[in-house]
């Protein structure tokens, strides 16, 4: 089925699901998910050559059962009319704001969390009352198979459509005049989504990427900053957004960082590269830098994760990484430190260790990111509820939860008027008394 058919055939399914119905397929989503984890993690695992059925678990099956549920019991309030007050001179009157579906919403997923990032914002967008079309992934065939299977049996046809197909039909889905649109992705393909979705002037929500930093201050354990960082890189083999994509070092040395980085027994990711262009990708950056593997690669795909350090203009330190290769930075100051990230794009999130108070807020009114995390990494984005999202060349927009409920939502204004109001008194046709209370408004 094309972009252009799929949004045609829901377009004319009839009718507004009730809040009822949308619980039902939140509900109906949640238990499909949980039923068939085992179906998914074989399928993730065989289009990656390896990817860890612990992290598939987590971040693709319970992940996305825990928002359906966390968008169920939280929906009667996120859809109830918000009153709105009237000023004096416009009564008797009232106004309430109330949230209905946009229509149609597509959404375009990348391989790396296939089922979360196409699920996560479908959760979303149905609780809203929209109809969803989603484009998987084509680098991941089994499971975009597999999301078409789940979005045919929960919510089922009548709300949601899969379209499968390669560059041309993304391109394709991108041009179609959605409702809204919701794109995962890297920075340049954004651009060209973007650009595509001006021509029929369709709202974005774009989740890009950049260079997410871990900053490192003097107060920090240092073992504890090195074992919290290489979690959160080791999962998924750093193949996610909001891994920590550098490290800032302050008051800190690159030989102990190493150190310590050693010592944490953390090396070889349990998650392969999810392509021979991933594994291409990362013997690129590792030309003109000096990488320190933390262990032995299994294979070209299945790679060791290894500290680097590079010339200030090398590729490493100002394109996101999106694999297990984790540069490392000595800066003077936090001063210094937040000098680096500033001269580069909004990041969707700060990573600290080791700040006090003082400097945790010198973090955040010296930054602009989608979050500032202290103490861990990655876990935020584990929580239902909070909003996700960066800006910039990170992207723009909020969804998950409440968040991607009212994103996804036209905020419509309901108002009654009385037969009366002193507002009245400016229709036309004026007499001299309207000029008079203009003055008097004005304080003249």
């Amino acid at each position: 089925m094309s972009p252009a058919a799929a949004l045609a055939a829901l377009r004319a399914e009839p009718g507004i699901p009730d809040l009822a119905a949308r619980r039902a397929m939140l509900h109906r989503l949640d238990k499909v998910m949980i039923r068939r984890a085992e179906e998914i993690a074989a399928a993730l695992d065989a289009d990656y050559g390896g990817r860890s059925r612990i992290e598939t678990m987590l971040a693709d099956i319970i992940l996305v059962a825990d928002c359906a549920r966390h968008a169920r019991r939280n929906l009667a309030r996120w859809a109830r009319p918000r009153r709105h007050s009237v000023p004096f001179p416009f009564q008797p009157a009232g106004a309430r704001v109330e949230c209905v579906p946009m229509g149609v919403i597509g959404i375009m997923a990348p391989w790396n969390y296939p089922f979360q990032l196409a699920l996560l914002p479908a959760i979303d967008a149905l609780a809203a009352g929209n109809r969803v079309v989603i484009k998987p992934s084509e680098l991941l065939p089994r499971s975009a198979a597999l999301i078409a299977e789940i979005l045919a049996e929960a919510p089922g046809p009548g709300f949601a459509r899969v379209v499968q197909g390669g560059p041309d039909v993304a391109a394709d889905f991108a041009a179609q005049p959605w409702d809204h649109l919701v794109f995962t992705g890297g920075t340049a393909t954004g651009r060209r989504v973007m650009r595509a979705a001006a021509e029929t002037l369709t709202p974005l929500t774009l989740e890009l990427g950049g260079k997410c930093p871990a900053l490192v201050l003097p107060g920090a354990d240092l073992a504890r900053a090195a074992r919290e960082i290489l979690v959160g890189k080791a999962i998924n083999a750093g193949q996610t957004c909001i891994a920590p994509d550098t490290v800032l070092l302050v008051g800190h040395g690159r030989a102990d960082f190493t150190a310590a980085c050693r010592a944490t027994g953390i090396a070889l990711p349990e998650t392969a590269l999810a392509s021979d262009a991933q594994a291409a990708r990362m013997a690129r950056f590792a030309e003109g830098a000096c990488l320190t593997p933390l262990g032995a690669d299994r294979s070209p795909r299945h790679r060791a994760i290894a500290l680097a350090e590079a010339p200030d203009d090398h590729p490493l330190l100002h394109e996101e990484v999106f694999g297990p290769i984790l540069p490392v930075v000595e800066t003077a100051d936090l001063p210094a430190a937040l000098a680096w990230i500033a001269a580069r794009p909004s990041p969707l999130a700060i990573y600290s260790f080791g700040a006090t108070r003082a400097e945790e807020n010198t973090i955040a009114v010296g930054t602009r990111s989608g979050a500032i995390i202290a103490g861990r990494c990655v876990e935020q984005a584990a929580i239902p509820g909070l909003p996700f999202g960066g800006l910039g060349q990170s992207g723009f927009g909020r969804y998950r939860g409440e968040a991607g409920f009212r994103a996804f939502s036209n905020q419509r204004v309901r108002m009654w008027r009385g037969t009366w109001s002193l507002s009245r008194l400016f229709d036309e046709p004026r007499g001299t008394w309207a000029e008079k209370i203009i003055s008097r408004l004005l304080g003249h």
